[in-house]
């Protein structure tokens, strides 16, 4: 009887360990990666996507006129295998971290060359050392064809398009 109890109670705490796995090795804003070609250059985008879930985004969760991480969790990585013009400036090829100032008519899209830190800090405030930014640029929000649930970048022959909710960033990029 004894043993059977044990086994029972064991067969349940596995059971308990598997379910609390699969539910909690879930992210909630699961790791995806942008790939493309624009002005000649391979652009590899890696960052984190997290969902609406029916929040407010822009000038809510995200704040409009703070620097942002661009996505959840890590900062994202923005990596182009040749020098690139954004914004009539250049950036040398290489690997930066990719943040954003969104702002309700203008967001400033800006490369640092810190690489490999979470995207914010214990206070909330992102990890951007402005002193580190090697590219700020300007680029002009619109309305998106679609709702996009979960944020996402596209790489395409013109540049990038940062994707969120109802919202479209598109960032120009050149040789």
């Amino acid at each position: 009887m004894k043993k059977l109890f044990q086994l029972k109670a064991l067969t349940l705490f596995v059971l308990a360990l598997l379910v609390s796995s699969a539910v909690f090795g879930q992210k909630p804003s699961p790791a995806e990666t942008a790939t493309g070609t624009a002005a000649g250059s391979d652009i590899k985008i890696s960052y984190s996507s997290p969902a609406v879930k029916g929040r407010k985004i822009w000038g809510g969760l995200v704040p409009y006129d703070k620097v942002w991480r661009t996505g959840a969790n890590e900062a994202t990585i923005f990596e182009t295998s040749k020098d690139i013009k954004i914004g009539g400036k250049t950036l040398k090829a290489g690997k930066y971290s990719l943040y954003t100032k969104p702002g309700e008519k203008a967001w400033q899209i800006i490369f640092n060359s810190q690489t490999g830190q979470w995207g914010i800090k214990m206070d909330g405030s992102t990890t951007d050392d402005p002193a580190k930014d090697v590219l700020v640029a300007t680029a002009v929000p619109m309305k998106s064809k679609s709702m996009n649930e979960r944020f996402k970048i596209e790489v395409n022959s013109n540049g990038i398009v940062l994707l969120w909710e109802n919202l479209a960033v598109p960032v120009a990029i050149s040789k």
